[in-house]
């Protein structure tokens, strides 16, 4: 493998981590056996600490390709919570607010998930990424600071019910979107238009693209294949480790 002209890897993101603390796994050990102070390690798609699942991660010229990877259609398994809602739209944040939920049925949920396919208008949460006068939303929203943020045209190919518990009110779909979408945001509105609130519970990265979960490495096991896979070193590079 050559990390320094440039590979990818596909990592299946741990819970609690965030992508930053991936890439900075991955660059530590690429650092230590390619005996460098630096090497570009970068990542095609942020996922919250609280969600798993595919995280593209590239070192080298191979970064140059992010934007084109992380425009690839992203598939989620989602679980919200219905009946209760959090400032931050999941568990990030304390429940804020209670609903009733025994009006809810089966088939209200099919009757409401229409609304959220195809070409459509999604408000960002304030618990986001997103600048707002040069400040990132997240930190103002921290802070107790009101956040105002513009709805943002998405796309939603296919929204799919795995399972409704309807005792514990849990719903899990599987959803089929393009890049830009917040789930968090998508559980806050299907809440609403169920007339109940909602928040995300769990949240599962299936596929980037054409890339499935099933071609995902754990971190360990990225870290081992660095450890011992055969390495090319560029001419340039080999008298720095011999």
């Amino acid at each position: 493998m050559d990390f320094i002209t440039g590979e990818t890897l596909y990592i299946d993101k741990p819970l609690e981590w965030t992508s930053f603390d991936v890439v900075k796994r991955i660059r530590g050990v690429l650092l230590h056996r390619l005996h460098r102070k630096k090497i570009k390690v970068g990542h095609a798609g942020t996922l919250d600490p609280l969600a798993t699942g595919v995280m593209i991660v590239v070192t080298g010229r191979s970064t140059k390709l992010i934007e084109s990877l992380q425009a690839g259609v992203k598939e989620y398994v989602a679980t919200i919570q219905l009946g209760a809602t959090t400032p931050s739209f999941d568990l990030e944040t304390e429940i804020d607010a209670t609903y009733p939920t025994e009006h809810i049925t089966r088939q209200a949920v099919e009757d409401v998930l229409p609304r959220f396919i195809g070409r459509i208008e999604q408000v960002p949460p304030a618990f986001s990424a997103c600048k707002v006068d040069g400040h990132r939303a997240y930190n103002m929203a921290r802070k107790g600071k009101e956040v105002e943020l513009k709805p943002k045209i998405l796309v939603i190919d296919s929204i799919d019910i795995e399972d409704f518990d309807t005792e514990c009110m849990t719903l899990r779909l599987r959803i089929v979107c393009s890049k830009g979408t917040y789930i968090r945001a998508l559980a806050r509105d299907i809440g609403e238009a169920l007339g109940s609130g909602g928040h995300l519970i769990g949240l599962r990265r299936t596929r980037v693209g054409d890339v499935g979960i099933d071609e995902c490495l754990t971190v360990d096991q990225a870290v081992e294949l660095i450890r011992t896979t055969d390495i090319v070193i560029p001419d340039e590079e080999q008298d720095r480790i011999d």
